[in-house]
């Protein structure tokens, strides 16, 4: 940022919110009315708050891992008028002496399975447990229409440790590509905002308690690539603003900052509306119509990520920003500059 040499010519007014127009006014012309970067304070505690209590969730409450991370055996049959997860898990309580850790439907219809997931069965338990869901369903059920399959562990921490990677490695280079493409500040303030997102995202799924699968995974690297999209896309703005920001003294890099935020805040909204009704529908047809529980544990954690990022672009990444420019000395300058211009004219008046 040079401040001889400025880039952009824009009328040099003094900077005036219009917070005299009504809240969606506000929100479609992006005036600088809501004084986010201002307040940064708040959204700093408020974030603090919402990591904290994810955290704690993780620390003490923990996650369910799914038959893929923890390894066991899957029973699958199919579902009928008689044939239910209730009368299905009474079967296994009764015959083995203990809970299933899952039994859910699957699929809808004359396809609809009950699934039935538990801690790895010798074959001798296996085969007992298959003869008395057998017998207790016939004739809608038969020996053959049951059917158990072994899952290992291995792959959901394969899954585990090639998403830790990824993760690592996108990191890395969206700090690099923002460093690049704008600066430090804007690259470490980008980087903080990702981390709050898969934080507070995995914190809400320790809080609801539904199994980690290997969906789960997949859908936290999603959410990562629309958290940094909002955010490249505010800073852009800000860059925008501020690029000439040191050839006037009406305006401080902050309140161009904000200004920058507002003219962006519709947009996010719009886009995450966008993101989101596709998934609530996912969540509403796949889950609750179909009976597909896995498609359950994506859509949750895509509905939370989408929100989050969305939290974080707008009142995190960018009062950070700020609170990061303002450390330095030609800022900080600038800024009495501008406010002592301001006080001489309000003695002038």
């Amino acid at each position: 940022m040079s401040e001889e040499k400025p880039t952009t010519v824009w009328a040099d007014d003094d900077y005036v919110a219009a917070k005299n127009q009504s809240f969606l006014s506000r929100l479609y012309t992006g005036t600088g009315a809501f004084d986010i970067v201002g307040k940064r304070k708040t959204w700093y505690i408020v974030s603090a708050v919402i990591m904290l209590i994810c955290v704690l969730s993780m620390i003490f409450r923990g996650f369910t891992p799914g038959i893929d991370f923890e390894g066991g055996t899957q029973v699958s049959l199919p579902a009928s008028s008689s044939v239910t997860t209730d009368a299905v898990s009474d079967v296994f309580s009764t015959t083995l002496g203990y809970a299933p850790e899952a039994v859910q439907t699957a699929g809808a219809g004359d396809a609809a399975t009950i699934q039935l997931r538990t801690e790895s069965l010798s074959d001798q338990d296996a085969n007992k447990l298959s003869h008395a869901l057998a017998d207790t369903f016939k004739p809608d059920i038969t020996l053959s229409d049951v059917s158990s399959s072994d899952v290992s562990s291995t792959w959901g921490a394969e899954i585990t440790r090639k998403m830790v990677i990824a993760l690592i490695v996108f990191l890395v280079v969206v700090f690099v590509y923002i460093a690049i493409r704008f600066d430090r500040e804007m690259s470490a303030g980008a980087l903080v905002s990702l981390l709050f997102d898969v934080v507070a995202t995995a914190g809400v799924y320790s809080l609801v308690g539904w199994e980690v699968t290997p969906a789960t995974v997949i859908g936290l690297l999603t959410i990562l690539g629309f958290s940094v999209y909002d955010t490249v896309v505010v800073f852009d703005k800000v860059e925008e603003n501020t690029r000439s920001v040191f050839a006037t003294s009406r305006r401080t890099f902050a309140e161009q900052t904000n200004l920058a935020v507002n003219q962006t805040l519709m947009r996010s909204i719009n886009t995450t509306i966008i993101s989101v009704l596709p998934i609530i529908a996912l969540m509403v047809v796949a889950v609750w119509m179909l009976g597909v529980g896995t498609l359950k544990d994506l859509a949750l954690i895509q509905l939370v990520g989408v929100v989050v990022g969305t939290y974080s672009s707008v009142f995190l990444a960018s009062p950070l920003l700020v609170s990061m420019k303002e450390r330095r000395k030609d800022v900080q300058r600038h800024t009495k500059k501008v406010l002592a211009r301001r006080e001489k004219m309000a003695a002038q008046a």
